[in-house]
């Protein structure tokens, strides 16, 4: 019996309602401008990982796809296509404008002008590099020395905001040097892979400022940002719970003074997040690669401070190198620690809102660009990530009449300012952290070093 025309109708279309089912790695269906898509395979061998798409299951999400994808992955869908549309699709009119405003930039080529940007930080980075060896092998004062250690720190933000780029868009000629460019400024110059930073930069794009869900927010026992996480919030993204316990309120109690020295020694985190990662049994692209890259760092980094003539000056020329690259630490945190925070999972239909919401730009001079890396720009970084850094402050005045225009936020700080609002935020947390009304989870060994000492 053939299908009558209400069957096909009833076939070829789905509720959002019966979209949100199939939310599961096992079942994963997303919708993009309303057309259905099955990409549970895909999820697999995402580039961008599995976690973005996981987070945004079950949903359209159309404004992060075209935020994170080029014209050219829109051919792609197809062969993920279920033959069903969204009988329920709606666009706001937020997102309408958004949309139109990355079509806009798209046939400006915008996307595709990188300008000379990696040539200048590439000569910038290499006579850093020389500037510093030089300093350690072929002099022997010790200022000189401490001066070759900030350096190194300095050399290492410059390198850091070169991979961002490398991660965002491809700045050299191909893929595949684009990777190689990955590699040696994440992992050969710095020690932290660049799929650690991929898996978890991914992830806090998607579900900016989500308290369980953002790993950039996620700094328990040390920090936290939000009297949310005294309710010991489950991280949807390291699988387990952020435990607020006794160990936990102490040191939050006083964060607003471990803030800046925790930033120096923050380095060290990193290199620990790498290794936890290339060793797990989790699915780490390029695996051999990272660890290679990462071996490479910590072959010539030691061996640069063991040129050093004492342990004193050793150990000082690490402390200066890694409180230079303590500003790039602040600078993250400053963009989006005293935003607007919110519990669950990010939500397609909102997308637009919640990067506005969750992160603050920083104000500063022209001239001051190469030192943020552009980053400075945060609000128009998460809306548009792969618009080179080099267009991002042109971009910023669109940008703030579409928020204008739909009464949404944009806040803008110069860097001692945004200081303030962050250290505001994390002492109002602090003090509610002193709260001893407040019951937390016993940590048993807390408790028998407090009890017997």
């Amino acid at each position: 019996m053939l299908p009558t025309m209400a069957d096909s109708q009833k076939k070829d279309y789905i509720t959002s309602d019966e979209l949100k089912k199939h939310n599961k790695p096992d079942d994963l269906w997303l919708s993009i401008q309303g057309k259905v898509y099955n990409v549970t395979d895909w999820s697999k061998i995402h580039p961008g990982g599995d976690i973005p798409l996981l987070n945004l299951a079950g949903q359209d999400v159309t404004d992060a796809f075209i935020a994170f994808h080029p014209g050219t992955a829109w051919k792609y869908l197809d062969r993920y296509f279920t033959g069903y549309h969204l009988e329920d699709f709606q666009v706001s009119d937020v997102s309408r404008d958004y949309r139109t405003l990355a079509t806009q930039f798209s046939k400006a080529g915008l996307f595709e002008k990188k300008g000379h940007g990696v040539i200048y930080c590439l000569s910038f980075i290499s006579l850093l590099l020389f500037t510093v060896v030089y300093g350690v092998l072929c002099c022997e004062s010790f200022g000189i020395h401490m001066l070759s250690g900030a350096l190194l720190g300095l050399t290492w933000i410059q390198v850091a905001y070169l991979g961002h780029d490398s991660g965002h868009y491809q700045i050299m000629t191909t893929r595949g040097y684009n990777k190689l460019a990955q590699i040696l400024t994440g992992n050969c110059l710095t020690g932290i892979s660049i799929a650690w930073w991929k898996w978890t930069h991914n992830a806090h794009h998607i579900a900016c400022n989500s308290l369980d869900y953002d790993p950039d927010l996620q700094h328990l026992p040390v920090f936290a940002v939000s009297t949310s996480f005294f309710k010991s919030l489950t991280s949807h993204f390291y699988d387990r719970e952020l435990t607020f316990d006794s160990v936990s309120r102490f040191f939050v109690s006083y964060q607003h003074w471990t803030y800046y020295p925790v930033m120096i020694v923050a380095r060290f985190n990193l290199y620990l997040q790498t290794f936890l990662l290339l060793f797990s049994k989790r699915r780490v692209p390029d695996r051999f690669l990272n660890i290679l890259g990462v071996l490479v760092f910590w072959t010539w980094f030691p061996l640069l401070v063991l040129c050093l003539p004492n342990w004193t000056e050793r150990v000082l020329f690490v402390l200066a190198s890694f409180t230079v690259t303590a500003l790039q630490h602040i600078q993250f945190t400053l963009n989006h620690f005293a935003a607007n925070v919110y519990v669950g999972a990010p939500k397609g239909n909102d997308w637009f809102e919640k990067q506005t919401g969750g992160t603050i730009d920083i104000t500063c001079s022209s001239y001051m660009d190469w030192f943020f890396g552009g980053l400075q720009f945060q609000l128009e970084h998460h809306l548009f990530p792969r618009l080179p850094r080099c267009h991002l402050r042109k971009i910023s005045p669109v940008v703030q009449d579409l928020c204008k225009k739909h009464n949404l936020p944009y806040r803008s700080y110069s860097f001692f300012e945004a200081n303030v609002v962050t250290l505001k935020t994390l002492r109002a947390a602090a003090l509610e952290a002193r709260d001893l009304s407040c019951p937390v989870v016993k940590n048993l060994l807390w408790e028998a070093v407090n009890t017997h000492g």
